[in-house]
């Protein structure tokens, strides 16, 4: 019984673990893209102040 709920448990630590990865590995890319938008929205404000 014992090793059985050690199998369980190693399994369920690398599903919650891959599911982990890869949450954090989308939403990563998420804010860099906003970054990106932020930042390309900042060079046109600045551009239509300088005229």
């Amino acid at each position: 019984m014992h090793t059985i709920m050690k199998k369980y448990n190693s399994k369920l630590f690398l599903i919650f673990s891959s599911i982990l990865f890869a949450i954090c590995g989308t939403s990563c890319r998420t804010v860099q893209g906003f970054g990106r938008d932020v930042e390309h929205t900042g060079d046109h404000i600045t551009k239509a102040a300088s005229h």
